[in-house]
């Protein structure tokens, strides 16, 4: 499923009533308060799962097309942890 296609399916759900542009302003609204706060806390919707971010320390790699050694610095990413009813439903 896509961004479009999800946008399609909360404007199902929100009624005939409601327009594409006001789903899709509304899911917009919902992933940007989702990617501001995980930058501050962790971010849990009760039985959907958990933002979090994650460090990943500095490492050495190797370069698969040289085989020359590498070093790999130190980034931040986000992890989900699905919840209770997330996982229930799959």
């Amino acid at each position: 499923m896509n961004k479009g296609q999800l946008i399609e399916a909360v404007q199902k759900n929100l009624g005939k009533e409601t327009s594409k542009a006001a789903a899709d302003a509304a899911l917009n609204a919902v992933l940007n308060a989702i990617t501001k706060a995980v930058k501050k806390e962790n971010v849990q919707v009760i039985g959907f799962g958990t933002f979090s971010v994650v460090k990943r320390a500095a490492r050495k790699g190797i370069n698969p097309q040289t085989g020359e050694k590498i070093k790999i610095k130190a980034s931040k990413n986000v992890k989900f942890k699905a919840g209770a009813k997330l996982k229930a439903a799959i």
